[in-house]
């Protein structure tokens, strides 16, 4: 059994920052496949950022590159999101998802098996 548990969002200003982490428990973690997907009011779930199971890569959507930074610890069996120079548009349940299945980058939804219950982060202007 794999479990997700997500913490960290919250209501922040415009060029803020925020990190959220996403505990991963079951013994498969340290051979997952994790990811950061976003659903904002009305719209889509839609792919935010994505890491292979040691770390060592890690690919982004076009809309956050170069703000956003996805990274885990394997000790900690936990993902990361550090999230800065938010924007209004940023505001999203934000959900992370594991493949224990798989040791590469997954960039759909469709390629995860697991997932949280989400986090509400919300930027004003």
């Amino acid at each position: 059994q794999v479990q997700l548990v997500e913490s960290g969002g919250g209501l922040v200003q415009a060029g803020g920052s925020l990190r959220l982490s996403c505990a991963i428990s079951g013994r498969t973690f340290i051979s997952s496949a994790s990811g950061w997907f976003r659903q904002a009011p009305g719209k889509e779930r839609e792919f935010v950022a994505a890491i292979n199971w040691s770390g060592g890569r890690t690919y982004y959507a076009d809309s956050v590159k170069g703000r956003f930074t996805i990274s885990r610890d394997n000790a900690k069996k936990t993902v990361y999101l550090q999230m800065n120079s938010l924007k209004p548009e940023d505001t999203a349940v934000y959900y992370c998802a594991a493949n224990p299945g798989s040791l590469e980058l997954l960039l759909s939804s469709i390629e995860y098996d697991y997932w949280g219950q989400g986090t509400q982060v919300t930027v004003s202007s």
